[in-house]
């Protein structure tokens, strides 16, 4: 009988995770590391270790040197097999990008140095997987990305909703879709993360109000959009690509 477990396994497989040392990142890294991956974070920002894995320090949002680091990258560790972005790239002034606050100069800076990002980095880690024929491509969205913001949630809380965050995630969403469809004839896969709010000390307030609005009753950990990772990057999902996985909790089904 088929061990159907050992499609989940990345055996071998070189594996660069963007932004690995973030929230996100670091789990990613963790449940990649224990599928047996070879993982190659890349970050500007080194944290505490994570044994196993290697970190190369590169800032996506230089976008001019972004194909020169990527290149190095490929010359020292060869194409990966796998890819995912969990980089969060945001601009001091993050904070007043609401509807209410931004400034047209914020709006562009975190426009390029997010979705632009991403969307760049990706394209060229498509066209060089073109020459193994085969490739797995993660892209971390969100629900915030295929849906409007509830801005009822932000209620007397220092948060509040974001015109940049929409964009950049609709975009990076709608990107997906778009190299899946150029990039399948390459057996290239090209999915989305579309994770749900995860629990970051966020405002009391708006964590009661998000989880009563949530069929599963809670907000996601890390551990939840990791685990969901594992399966876009292996072979368990090989007939999957062009697709946005919602990790939610149920919160777009009601």
């Amino acid at each position: 009988m088929k061990n159907y477990l050992n499609s989940f396994k990345l055996t071998n497989k070189l594996v660069f995770v963007v932004g690995g040392n973030g929230l996100i990142g670091r789990e990613v890294v963790n449940v990649l590391i224990g599928a047996e991956a070879k993982v190659i974070i890349i970050d500007n920002v080194k944290k505490k270790e994570i044994k196993n894995a290697i970190y190369e320090k590169i800032d996506i949002t230089k976008l001019n040197h972004l194909t020169q680091n990527i290149t190095r990258l490929i010359k020292k560790y060869k194409v990966p097999d796998c890819f995912i972005n969990c980089s969060y790239p945001q601009t001091k002034d993050w904070s007043t990008n609401s509807y209410k606050k931004i400034k047209i100069q914020s709006f562009q800076k975190n426009i390029s140095n997010h979705m632009n990002s991403f969307v760049w980095f990706a394209k060229i880690i498509a066209d060089k997987m073109k020459s193994k024929k085969k490739g797995s491509i993660v892209q971390l969205s969100s629900i915030y990305g295929i849906l409007g913001q509830d801005v009822a949630l932000y209620k007397d809380t220092d948060m509040s909703e974001s015109m940049s965050y929409a964009t950049i995630k609709g975009g990076i969403t709608n990107s997906v879709r778009s190299m899946a469809a150029y990039y399948g004839k390459y057996n290239i896969r090209v999915n989305a993360l579309c994770p749900g709010g995860v629990k970051n000390k966020q405002n009391v307030k708006f964590i009661k109000r998000y989880i009563k609005k949530t069929p599963l009753n809670r907000m996601a950990d890390p551990e939840d959009i990791a685990n969901a990772s594992l399966f876009l990057l292996s072979d368990a999902s090989s007939y999957i690509t062009g697709t946005t996985l919602l990790i939610d909790g149920g919160w777009s089904c009601i």
